[in-house]
């Protein structure tokens, strides 16, 4: 997964519907009961986004995080952001090697498929800025050298709502680069004593599971998905819905350009999830409450409805 991929290996990939199917399985196995939720997060990660997760602590965060880089068949890497992380501690650090008497580059954790940044906003501006170059260009600059990530990196950060004090919030670049910010939410109470059956037997915190994708696999959806045909009348839709952001009363940051790229390859990803080659107005107003919710400057608990009033105010194509 760490290499580019020509059209030749994307073309021996050769992805299928069972593999979609396979993913799903898996996410909805490690996150019991949350198949709305497992759904957003597969559209996220095959439209080459990243995720904002703000939620409670023990919903199942970190274990769909490492059940997402099992499914993919990639490196899992975990941050726990506090006050005191250095941006070194996320990117890596350059050492002085007394053998070869030169500078070696000591990777960290961003080097891997898939990173998980918990509570990211307790950490401080300067470290969480170390993540922007990661998720805008899979790449990283450390002492003026530049070194490249897999093209498939893939963040998952977490937030908790309940811990103010000692929190630093994320500034609007930071957001504008997640493609999407969702809560998982208290599983119903069928779920919970399945978790509890499941958890019988096993020792470790989560059950094992293989590799749903091989190599080039991943890369090769994503490839598929930005093919996806979008008509020029749904564009119109998305640029106009992305207008009246703008000029919303209650809305103090609108979407901006990169942010309406990004809704249409969710919606690209959301139709492909659907099974059909085209994106539809229906796929921009079922996934627009997770994107507008990650990026549009909107006071807390009014988001909701702020955005049915988005989606009110523009006709949709027919």
């Amino acid at each position: 997964m760490t290499q580019t991929l020509t059209d030749n290996s994307l073309a021996r990939a050769a992805p299928n519907a069972g593999h979609i199917d396979g993913l799903r399985a898996a996410l909805n196995k490690a996150l019991r009961g949350k198949a709305d939720v497992v759904e957003r997060v597969l559209a996220c990660l095959l439209a080459r986004g990243h995720l904002l997760l703000e939620d409670l602590p023990g919903l199942g965060k970190t274990t769909l995080a490492k059940a997402v880089a099992v499914a993919v068949g990639g490196r899992f890497s975990r941050v726990q952001c506090t006050p005191d992380l250095l941006p070194g501690d996320i990117t890596g650090y350059s050492v002085f090697n007394q053998k070869t008497r030169e500078f070696e580059f000591l990777p960290g954790p961003v080097f891997s498929d898939v990173l998980l940044a918990d509570e990211i906003n307790r950490t401080t501006p300067r470290t969480q800025s170390a993540l922007l170059e990661a998720m805008a260009e899979r790449q990283v600059t450390v002492d003026n050298v530049r070194h490249t990530l897999t093209p498939t990196f893939f963040v998952i950060a977490t937030q908790n709502p309940v811990e103010h004090h000692g929190t630093y919030p994320l500034p609007e670049a930071q957001l504008d680069r997640f493609a999407m910010k969702l809560s998982v939410g208290y599983p119903e109470r069928d779920d919970e004593l399945g978790l509890l059956a499941a958890a019988v037997g096993h020792v470790a915190d989560m059950p094992g599971h293989e590799a749903m994708l091989a190599e080039g696999q991943l890369a090769a959806l994503q490839e598929r998905i930005a093919r996806i045909a979008v008509a020029q009348n749904v564009q119109a839709y998305l640029v106009d819905l992305g207008r009246a952001t703008r000029a919303h009363p209650k809305v103090t940051l609108g979407l901006s350009p990169r942010g309406m790229l990004i809704w249409q390859r969710v919606a690209q990803a959301w139709a492909f999830l659907k099974d059909r080659p085209f994106v539809t107005p229906d796929d921009v107003q079922e996934i627009a409450g997770p994107v507008l919710g990650a990026r549009l400057g909107i006071a807390p608990g009014a988001a909701g409805s702020v955005i049915d009033q988005l989606m009110e105010s523009v006709a949709v194509p027919v």
